[in-house]
């Protein structure tokens, strides 16, 4: 009997107390991706901070701002990833990106009517904070995990998150919807400031969030150290990293299953995100309610939960590739489902269908791409990583645009998506992972013997 729950978290990853500290950072930012990257600041950001400017024109800023802030951190991730191992720095790194984005967030509470700049400068700078926080986590995750509880793990952590962040968007919800229950102004006759004071605290409860329950990370998770000093040592850190950084990308052709891998993973994550970002725009055209959209957010938070640990177990059965096939099989149906999709019931249909698949083929994703390089390299290959993960962001929706441009329908754009899926699983099946497996194994010990 005593040995139960010690059995149910080592089959959920979480056996641990470094394990379970390391998920609980999922949990915390996951918060901060969902107030303000999904549901709550865009609304925020139309309604108040961009106040009186026509709707095209704020939309037309507020993608050109989220483009920023993917694109500053693709661009630094390499380099970012790479002066982390060669200065055994992932933990301070992830901190210091950590506080830039909470304190970003927390700034929020001051934008006021017509404030759009300040608006979106915080939210550039909240993205550049959690995404380049991402970079070092994700590096972190071969370190605290074994080859074979990394799946476990991984899905563990996205199911976390979709916990933390659903409960908090929740809490911010019913205090936007209910500010009487909380003391806060309502009624009719309120002021734009006073109309706004529910969102701009809940800005500052999700900084909190982000930042307090990171705390056991940083206390029970040990940094790694850093690989043997190569020639050139002398030379400064930055220096040092760009030299090494060059070599990696020469390198990556060594590592070939990794790097086939991550272009899978940019093709199907492309798809992926699209739906994630169109969505909203999808289902306002069809003329379904804010409210019925907000809560179809907070309904992939919870639906996720259970299915990104059964994702983990999944793996454990079929091998982590074959889990992500059926998660992308699972996305093209979604996506001819859409298609036709008419009524608010069908959208919450097809969130809940995403909350299926969504964390259990990306923490999938992580897991199975950590387990292809060396952990010593963790940071520099993650950096990489993190290049293709926001490249994913960009041109999904660019060839959904250019689908309605020529077709003049979402629905047929939505179709198009489809590509995407088929043209990943396609390559991520010529992924040998056995050989890929074992030449990561190969470089680890010849790293450690050097």
């Amino acid at each position: 009997m005593p040995n139960r729950p010690a059995g149910l978290l080592a089959r959920l990853g979480l056996d641990r107390a470094e394990l379970r500290a390391w998920a609980m950072y999922d949990w915390a930012n996951s918060a901060m991706m969902v107030v303000v990257v999904t549901a709550i600041f865009p609304i925020f950001f139309s309604a108040v901070a961009a106040s009186g400017m026509p709707r095209t024109a704020a939309t037309a800023r507020f993608s050109i701002a989220t483009t920023i802030g993917l694109a500053l951190i693709a661009v630094t991730a390499p380099l970012l990833g790479t002066i982390a191992d060669r200065t055994a720095s992932k933990l301070r790194l992830l901190g210091l990106f950590l506080l830039l984005g909470a304190a970003a967030t927390a700034a929020m509470y001051f934008i006021r009517s017509g404030d759009w700049l300040l608006a979106l400068v915080l939210f550039v700078l909240a993205n550049v904070g959690a995404n380049g926080s991402f970079v070092f986590y994700d590096a972190l995750l071969p370190h605290v995990a074994r080859h074979d509880e990394m799946d476990r793990v991984s899905t563990a952590g996205y199911a976390l998150g979709y916990i933390g962040g659903g409960l908090l968007l929740a809490f911010c919800l019913v205090m936007t919807q209910q500010p009487a229950w909380f003391g806060l102004p309502h009624g009719p006759g309120l002021s734009a400031d006073q109309a706004a004071l529910p969102a701009r605290i809940s800005f500052v409860l999700t900084a909190l969030w982000w930042a307090l329950f990171s705390i056991p990370l940083f206390r029970h998770v040990a940094e790694p150290p850093a690989p043997p000093r190569a020639a050139g040592a002398g030379r400064s850190a930055v220096v040092e990293s760009v030299v090494q950084l060059r070599r990696t990308f020469r390198d990556l052709a060594g590592y070939r299953q990794a790097l086939l891998m991550l272009v899978a993973f940019l093709l199907y994550n492309d798809g992926i995100g699209t739906i994630i970002r169109m969505a909203a725009i999808y289902g306002e055209e069809m003329g379904l309610s804010r409210g019925i959209m907000i809560g179809a957010i907070v309904m992939v938070q919870f639906v996720g939960i259970p299915f990104a640990f059964l994702f983990g177990s999944l793996a454990g059965r079929i091998g982590a590739r074959h889990a992500i096939f059926l998660g992308l099989a699972a996305y093209v149906g979604i996506c001819i489902l859409g298609y036709f999709m008419r009524t608010a019931t069908h959208f919450l249909i097809l969130a809940g269908l995403v909350g299926v698949v969504q964390g259990g083929t990306q923490a999938l994703s992580r897991s199975l791409f950590a387990s292809l390089i060396p952990r010593q390299k963790s940071g520099e290959f993650f950096g990489f990583f993190s290049v293709f993960e926001k490249f994913a962001g960009i041109f999904g929706p660019a060839v959904f645009s250019v689908a309605i441009l020529l077709t003049g329908s979402s629905r047929s754009a939505l179709l198009s998506i489809i590509l995407f899926f088929i043209a990943g699983a396609w390559l991520l099946a010529r992924v040998d992972v056995t050989a890929g497996q074992r030449r990561a194994r190969e470089a680890e010990q010849a790293l450690e013997a050097a």
